[in-house]
């Protein structure tokens, strides 16, 4: 079975959602062609591809026109329809001895206002005083204004590096980058879309906002 999904002209996360959705659709094992217009949708609907354990590959058709192709076996399929021990924990994480989700959302560059000299100092600061912690938070998700400081040039990238190697997951807004044209400076974590961070902060069981 092939279902092809055409996302071209549609903003993040819809591309994800739409994909997404056609995979729920489907009877059994089969195949999904997504149609997209940018790289930074390539992207995002390769990782989701790779975290499920779907087969995927893309290819450029033209400029401005890609299409992502996921292969989706049966036994991947039921694995991912259905309701994993983790995800059960979400909901009742003590039962289940799952740690705490703790996430950090960084919408600016610099922390507080009125004065940005300083909220830059401050934000600074806050990162590594992140390192710092007993308990780290399990993802910092970058946006808007916050997607600078995990680009280059950035004083907290030293910061962030060690946050990502003792296992905090890094994670900056693609569609953010390209706004702001920083899209080939990332220099620390991953790239994600609108779904990847609403699905990250409705899930976590605390989101801390500096």
């Amino acid at each position: 079975m092939i279902i092809k999904v055409n996302a071209l002209g549609d903003a993040c996360p819809i591309p994800v959602v739409k994909t997404k959705n056609a995979i729920r659709e489907m009877a059994g094992a089969g195949t999904v062609e997504t149609l997209v217009d940018n790289e930074i949708a390539v992207q995002n609907l390769t990782k989701m591809a790779q975290q499920k354990g779907y087969g995927v590959k893309s290819e450029k058709l033209s400029d401005n026109e890609f299409r992502v192709t996921m292969e989706i076996g049966e036994a991947v399929k039921a694995e991912a329809d259905s309701l994993s021990a983790d995800e059960a924990g979400e909901e009742c994480p003590a039962a289940f001895g799952r740690k705490k989700r703790t996430v950090v959302a960084v919408t600016a560059s610099v922390m507080g206002s009125g004065n940005d000299e300083l909220g830059a100092v401050l934000i600074k600061g806050f990162l590594y005083a992140l390192t710092q912690q007993e308990e780290l938070p399990s993802t910092i998700l970058f946006y808007n204004g916050g997607a600078r400081l995990t680009c280059e040039g950035s004083a907290s990238i030293e910061d962030l590096k060690s946050l990502e190697a003792m296992g905090v997951e890094i994670l900056t807004c693609g569609t953010c980058l390209n706004y702001y044209a920083l899209s080939d400076q990332l220099a620390v974590g991953g790239v994600t879309n609108m779904y990847e961070i609403a699905e990250r902060l409705t899930r976590a069981d605390l989101v801390v906002r500096p």
